[in-house]
C-alpha cells in the first residue's frame, strides 16, 4: 500500500472524529488553520478522498442534498484506514526526513548577490517571520482561552517555535552582515 500523503493523514484524522463530506473536511481544515501545515485545496482534497476510497481506507456512507446545493457524499474511515493512519503517524513521528525546503538553497547561493541586497531581503523575510510568530502566538492564546487541550495545538506550538528560532538566527546573520563581520565574496574581494 502506498504511503498516505500529509493531506491524506489530515483527511483520515478528520474522519476518525466522525463521518463527513469533503466540503466539511475542507472547511474544518481551514477553520483549524491546518492549511499552515498541509497544502489544502478543494480539488486536491477531493482527489485525496477518492484515492483513499480506492485504497479502501475510507468508504462512502451515503449522499445528501441541502437545498439547491450539489449532492454531497459522506465518508467514514474504515478499520484499514485507522491502521494506515496510525502507521503513517508513527513513521512521521519517528523518522526525520530532509524535506528539501527552498530557503537553504537561497542561503547557499546568497553570495551571488551584493551584501546590501542580501541584508534587505533577509530583513524583509525576518519582518514577515516576526509577523507570523505574532499571529501564531495569538492563535495559541485564543486556543488556551477556549481551553483547547494542548495535544491539539502541538503543530501550532512547533510552527511558532521553529519560526521564532529562524527569526533569531536571521537577526544574528543580518547583524553580522551589517557589521561586515562575515566576509562576502566576491563583492568584498574584487
Amino acid at each position: 500500500m502506498p504511503a498516505v500523503t500529509p493531506l491524506g493523514v489530515s483527511v483520515l484524522a478528520l474522519l476518525s472524529e466522525r463521518p463527513m463530506h469533503p466540503y466539511e473536511m475542507y472547511r474544518l481544515l481551514l477553520e483549524r488553520h491546518a492549511d499552515r501545515i498541509v497544502k489544502v485545496r478543494p480539488g486536491s482534497l477531493y482527489h485525496t478522498v477518492d484515492r483513499l476510497a480506492e485504497q479502501e481506507l475510507v468508504e462512502a456512507t451515503g449522499t445528501d442534498r441541502a437545498g439547491g446545493r450539489p449532492e454531497r457524499t459522506t465518508y467514514r474511515i474504515t478499520p484499514a484506514g485507522r491502521e494506515a493512519l496510525a502507521e503513517r503517524i508513527r513513521a512521521l513521528l519517528a523518522t526525520p526526513v530532509n524535506e528539501y525546503p527552498q530557503f537553504p538553497v537561497a542561503l547557499a547561493e546568497a553570495h551571488n548577490l551584493p551584501r546590501a541586497e542580501v541584508i534587505d531581503l533577509l530583513t524583509t523575510r525576518a519582518d514577515r517571520l516576526e509577523a507570523a510568530v505574532t499571529e501564531i502566538a495569538g492563535l495559541l492564546a485564543a486556543a488556551r482561552e477556549r481551553s483547547v487541550a494542548e495535544a491539539y495545538v502541538l503543530a501550532g506550538r512547533y510552527a511558532h517555535d521553529m519560526h521564532a528560532a529562524e527569526l533569531g538566527w536571521l537577526r544574528r546573520l543580518i547583524d553580522r552582515l551589517e557589521r561586515k563581520e562575515l566576509p562576502w565574496p566576491p563583492y568584498d574581494n574584487p
